[in-house]
């Protein structure tokens, strides 16, 4: 983000869906780097649409 208090801003970094925030492309690339959360829009290339079958079908590992 550009300042580290910025809060992210609605329709731009992020959209509310069923009452929770997803955060968009362009939030990612600010941040500048991959939480490896599975993000949805994650341009790192962790969005479950990158993943393969196979891949979906595992349990997420847990953070290290």
């Amino acid at each position: 983000m550009d300042a580290p208090n910025t809060r992210p801003v609605e329709g731009i970094d992020y959209y509310v869906e069923n009452g929770k925030w997803v955060f968009t492309a362009a939030y990612h690339r600010k941040r500048g780097h991959c939480c490896k959360s599975g993000c949805r829009h994650c341009p790192f290339g962790n969005a479950p649409s990158d993943r393969t079958a196979e891949e979906a079908q595992r349990p997420a590992q847990p953070k290290s």
